[in-house]
C-alpha cells in the first residue's frame, strides 16, 4: 500500500479496492461499536496500514499470530492505560 499512488492502472485498482474494503470493514466495526462514533475512518486506515508495515518488518522476530495479534491490540486498544485513574 505504500504505492497508492501508483501510475500503474491496474496497481491503482487493487489499492483502491483494498482502501475501500477497508474503509467498510471499519464503518461496520464502527456502527457495531467496536470503534468509537467519532474516530475518523481514513486516520484509522492509515494507521492500520502502518501498523501492518510494522508487524511485516518484524516478521523476522515473532510469529505471523503474535504479529496479527500486536496490531488488532494496538489498534483497537491502543497504547495508553485501560483506567484514567492510573496515569
Amino acid at each position: 500500500m505504500s504505492q497508492a499512488s501508483s501510475v500503474n492502472p491496474e496497481v491503482a485498482r487493487v489499492h483502491s479496492g483494498v482502501r475501500d474494503t477497508c474503509e467498510r470493514l471499519f464503518r461496520r466495526a464502527q456502527e457495531a461499536g467496536v470503534l468509537r462514533a467519532d474516530i475518523d475512518i481514513p486516520w484509522t486506515r492509515r494507521v492500520y496500514y502502518a501498523l501492518i508495515h510494522e508487524a511485516a518488518q518484524n516478521r523476522d522476530e515473532q510469529d505471523t499470530a503474535t504479529l496479527a495479534t500486536f496490531v488488532v491490540d494496538t489498534l483497537l486498544r491502543g497504547a495508553g492505560t485501560p483506567h484514567p485513574d492510573r496515569l
